[in-house]
């Protein structure tokens, strides 16, 4: 029983420690939501892509997400929009991309 129990709290310990890098991991960004079909061009289905502006150039951060499903794609789709986007930006196949995004379309 007491190695039961040993065993779960070490359980436990990882899990919020894996919980507490993730979010220590998180980035926010700001910059223009853009559709990657209708806007960019890159795809054949919608998708969503984060436009951000730094220093003199502009770096495009790729959203992990359902595309064209997603509430806030509708507002993108055809017009940029102002947002800010919250997750965990990775390099994938020479792409930045944000994965676990939580996003925030400015009004």
């Amino acid at each position: 029983m007491l190695r039961f129990a040993l065993a779960a709290s070490l359980g436990f310990a990882a899990l919020f420690t894996v919980a507490a890098q993730d979010k220590k991991d998180a980035k926010t960004l700001e910059g223009m939501l853009t559709c990657t079909k209708c806007a960019l061009s890159e795809t054949k289905a919608c998708g969503n892509a984060l436009v951000v502006k730094e220093g003199d150039k502009k770096v495009t951060y790729y959203l992990v997400d359902k595309g064209g499903k997603e509430p806030y794609h509708a507002a993108c789709c055809k017009t940029d929009v102002a947002a800010k986007v919250t997750g965990k930006v990775v390099e994938k196949d020479k792409k930045l991309t944000i994965e676990d995004a939580k996003v925030e379309v400015k009004k």
